[in-house]
């Protein structure tokens, strides 16, 4: 009898909502009726979502991609010889030649979509592991100057160093000290975090325990926003599965030390994605946001000093270790180094993930991987870096994306969001919705943000309205995101004039402003 010919298709969350499942079960069915020998094996996905369910065949030229497959489908890919690359509408060659993927330049995401997420065995042979085990032979102070050398910063949108971090939960004494993972991952158009979970856990669980190693911490957390059901059942299967090989608990690699984790389910609040209001709801309390200092680093979880990373950066961790500081450091640009998982959403043709080093346009994402718009119409507005993000005229497209560049324009990299309107947006209802949001986020513990939020809603809905005191209401709108800005306790309420403002500068006309009288007051009220 002929070996099994194996079969790749996703079971990740994007792919289960376009019936993957189902069409998974045809495949099965249909290969049976056919007596035809297949492995069907369920990958995380490759990021390229709207060709989901992606189907590969894996064949000695390589593995040949089909999508998207719908259950009628299956007979006729089976008719074409598909077992062995035949021809097929559906078909679209080498999965790696296709261009959205073959340009990208992954390194956190290497194994993303290749391997079976849950196998040990496969994680090894794709070069899993390696930077744990390099991590056991080094001192915690080593790895902490690799981890600091290599300009790894905070990929969860505050880019703050990561080393810098690691050493000062390094060098604070204690009895216990944690690594938690903020996996509650609710900006609109982000889901990098969740293709890691669902596609390559153990890549995460290898970076939280070469934290641990680092800091002297013993034991991490995982926070999953309860949205992610799949990640979260595929992180609890991964973790026994590293406990199972060692890779976990008492005796890591037979190396004596210790580290083990455990998944916590959040409960919905986007204010959790704070990392001190994570902390509070870790614990047991209602998500509300603490005071700094001190700093999580010093006393965090339960009051202990504690490492807090969110997945992309964590995940980043072990190809540091592996192949060494050089090598990721040679990726991106000035202070922002290394590559960063950019997720195209909102109108755009061809929707996903791309894993590029810092520098690549916006311009260059919108078009060259997202294909433009999806209705046809122009682009008119991109917002970058999630709900807190500013909205990107055309005119700043050709900016590179890293930390600094950003900044000098109002703007934020943040978690790599990228949402695109055309041009039937209407910006003032962007910029209200900002405010909403946050009006409806607030925690309430502090007046700018609890207050603020919902005055400047109101504010906007009066600017909306038009009428004798537009101006006024301007002024008022204005002001209030001064107050925001300099006054909130953490970024949700610091961060949402970003949004609001930017649609104040860059689109005057959707708020019934003379564009040429405003421009002076706009500019002088962005924040800086």
């Amino acid at each position: 009898m002929n070996a099994p010919v194996t079969i790749y298709l996703p079971r990740d969350a994007a792919a289960l909502a376009v019936d993957a499942d189902d069409v998974a079960l045809a495949i099965e069915q249909e290969a049976q009726r056919r007596h035809l020998a297949i492995r069907l094996v369920r990958n995380g996905s490759r990021g390229l979502l709207w060709l989901e369910p992606l189907a590969e065949i894996v064949t000695p030229a390589g593995r040949v991609a089909y999508g998207p497959v719908q259950v009628d489908d299956v007979p006729g890919l089976f008719d074409a010889d598909w077992l062995h690359g035949g021809n097929h509408p559906l078909h679209l060659g080498l999965t790696e030649a296709i261009p959205y993927l073959k340009n990208q330049q992954r390194l956190t995401f290497a194994r993303v979509g290749i391997t079976d997420p849950v196998s040990t065995v496969d994680y090894l042979a794709h070069e899993g592991l390696q930077g744990l085990q390099r991590a056991l032979a080094l001192t915690p102070e080593q790895i902490v100057d690799e981890v600091t050398a290599s300009g790894l910063r905070g990929r969860g949108g505050a880019a703050f160093p990561t080393g810098i971090k690691w050493k000062t939960v390094l060098t604070t004494p204690a009895t216990q000290k944690y690594i938690v993972c903020n996996a509650d991952e609710g900006d609109s158009g982000t889901f990098s975090d969740r293709l890691i979970m669902e596609g390559d856990p153990f890549v995460l669980i290898e970076g939280m325990a070469i934290a641990g190693l680092a800091v002297g911490a013993t034991y991490g957390y995982i926070y999953v926003r309860s949205e992610y059901p799949q990640a979260i059942a595929t992180l609890n299967a991964a973790i026994d599965q590293a406990r199972q090989a060692g890779w976990l608990g008492d005796d890591i690699q037979g190396s004596g030390q210790r580290f083990d984790l455990e998944v916590r389910k959040g409960a919905g609040a986007y204010i959790c994605g704070e990392e001190t209001s994570l902390l509070e709801s870790l614990e047991g309390k209602r998500g509300v946001v603490r005071a700094k200092p001190p700093l999580p680093a010093i006393a965090g979880l339960f009051g202990q000093p504690t490492v807090i990373n969110n997945v992309i950066s964590l995940a980043s961790i072990p190809i540091i270790l592996a192949r060494g500081a050089a090598y990721y450091r040679d990726y991106g640009m000035g202070r922002s180094q290394g590559t960063l998982p950019f997720q195209l959403a909102g109108n755009l043709k061809h929707g996903g993930l791309v894993e590029a080093a810092f520098g690549v346009t916006l311009r260059e994402l919108l078009y060259d991987y997202g294909g433009g718009s999806a209705s046809g119409r122009p682009l008119r507005a991109v917002q970058v870096g999630g709900p807190l993000g500013a909205y990107l005229p055309e005119s700043q497209w050709d900016v590179p994306l890293d930390y600094e560049s950003y900044l000098k324009i109002s703007a934020m990299v943040g978690h790599g969001g990228i949402v695109a309107f055309d041009d039937t947006v209407d910006m003032s209802r962007m910029a209200r919705y900002a405010m909403e949001f946050c009006a409806v986020e607030s925690c309430g513990k502090c007046t700018p943000c609890r207050i603020g939020a919902v005055r400047g809603t109101e504010t906007l809905d009066k600017i909306r309205a038009g009428g004798p005191q537009h101006e006024q209401h301007i002024h008022l709108l204005r002001d209030l995101c001064d107050t925001m800005l300099g006054g909130s306790l953490c970024a949700l309420g610091g961060m949402t004039p970003y949004p609001v403002l930017s649609a104040l500068e860059h689109f005057p006309e959707d708020f019934g402003l003379n564009t040429s009288a405003t421009a002076g007051a706009q500019a002088a009220s962005q924040p800086t």
